[in-house]
Order: structure tokens, then sequence, then C-alpha cells
């Protein structure tokens, strides 16, 4: 792939503040895409934003719920104005909330299908709204929504935040082939993200030592590197680049399908 394959390129980036989508941002702005940081965390995001305008790229930052339609609606509407067109949604903004099966509490479940299931198709909703012919930007477009390692495999203590990351899974096929038949001219795919040592990857660790699946953070994370062919916890850059490559040229015949960048762990 060339160094500036997105070159011309717009994309929103959810949950763009922090983490795996901050990384992404980056990669896709490292390819030549012009980024909108959209996210609940003011400060963060700006700063997400500020750092990849350091390096001569257009960018910008939006307030964003993903589980707010009328919010979505004003997301794609600033990208648009800001950057001049809309291009690539990257649906990365999730929640996980730990629990054993026997102590899910309901609000927590609640929470996490509203921000990982409403809100990636609340995203969907949108792109193909203004990326299809006679939209708002109208040239087709890319979306990749980020699923989870945890959508392929029984990984204890994660039962509700599996089902929704399953649900993206699904939500991604049916919307590429709704786009694919109705003419919109917009792939959809989705990444399953092996565990990353993030603010969240780091949480999940701590949160399995203090249910009782490991006597601590250490043997948490080793467990997870035992049970990974390739032996390391994912990076950012390698989801980063991963979604690069899928909102393309080079993935232009690529539709409808979940990526595993996990190093063999959910083979």
């Amino acid at each position: 792939m060339s160094g500036k394959s997105l070159a011309g390129k717009k994309a929103l980036v959810t949950g763009g503040a922090r983490g795996i989508g901050a990384a992404i941002a980056q990669s896709l702005a490292r390819a030549g895409a012009s980024i909108m940081i959209a996210d609940i965390l003011d400060d963060a995001g700006k700063a997400s934003a500020a750092a990849i305008a350091k390096e001569g790229v257009a960018t910008g930052f939006v307030q964003l719920d993903v589980s707010d339609d009328a919010q979505w609606e004003r997301a794609v509407a600033a990208t648009v104005s800001t950057l001049g067109g809309y291009d690539i949604l990257i649906n990365n903004a999730g929640i996980e909330i730990t629990s054993l099966v026997s102590e899910v509490r309901a609000e927590d479940a609640r929470r996490m299908c509203d921000v990982n299931i409403v809100g990636t198709v609340l995203g969907m909703k949108h792109a193909f709204r203004v990326m299809r012919p006679g939209g708002a930007a109208g040239k087709g477009g890319a979306v990749v929504n980020i699923a989870s390692v945890a959508a392929t495999i029984a990984f204890p203590s994660i039962a509700v935040y599996s089902g929704t990351k399953s649900a993206v899974d699904r939500m991604t096929r049916v919307g590429a082939m709704e786009a694919g038949k109705l003419g919109y001219g917009v792939r959809v795919n989705c990444i399953y993200p092996g565990l990353i040592p993030t603010d969240m990857g780091l949480q999940l660790a701590n949160d399995i030592v203090k249910v009782g699946l490991a006597p601590d953070v250490n043997a948490a994370v080793g467990s997870v590197v035992e049970q990974t062919p390739l032996g390391r916890l994912a990076e950012v850059s390698d989801i980063g680049d991963a979604a690069v490559f899928l909102c393309s040229n080079e993935a232009r015949f690529i539709t409808g399908i979940g990526l595993p960048v996990d190093g063999g762990m959910g083979m």
C-alpha cells in the first residue's frame, strides 16, 4: 500500500479521544485522510485532534454520545462542513463493564447495548444517508465497525460485552448487504481486535482479578498471551493499520467481513 493511500478522504472517528480510536485516527491521518474526532470526552478529544493537526492534517472535534440519534446527525453535518466531505466512518466508541453472569446488573447491560449496539447502528444509518448518491457527501465510502475478539471466543466475565460485539458483527454484514444491494457505494466491514493494554484493556485485567478468575494482573494478562499464537498482546497500531487497509482502494472488493487482528487468539 502507498503511504498516502487515503489521500483526499474525510473520516469521522468515534471514541477518538484516546486508546484504539485515537490510534486509528492517527493511522488514517498518516495515510492522507482528514480527521474529525468524535467523543464524549471534550478535553481529551480536542487534544487528540490537536495532535493530528500538528502534522498539518485538516481536523476537528465534535462532541458525540453515540447512543443519541440527534447528536449523530449534528456530528455528521459538522464533519461534512468542516472537512468538506465524508468518506470514512470508524465506528469505534464502546464500553465494557466486567461482570460474572451471576452478578450482571440490568443497568450495566442496557448501557453496553446502548453504546455498543445502538451507537454502531446509528453510525451506519447516518453514514449511509450522507454517503449514498444524493446525500450531502454523496460519493460512497467505507464504514469500519470495531467489534472484538470477544465476539469469537468464550471469554469469562464479559458475557454482555461479548454479546454486543457479536451484534456488531451481524449488523456489519447486514449493513454491507443493504448498502451493496441498494447501490449506496458504501463498503462495510468490521475488525476484531485482540486484547490491547489501553485503559479499557488494563481495566479488564484488573476486573478479572477482582471477580476471582486470576490471582493477579500479570496472571490475567499472561493467560491471554498464552492463548495467542503470536505470543503477545495487540498494539493500537495493529488496529490502525488494519483500519487503513479496509478503508483504502486496496480493499475495494471487500465488504461484509470481520477481520481478526488478534494474533490468532480467536481462530
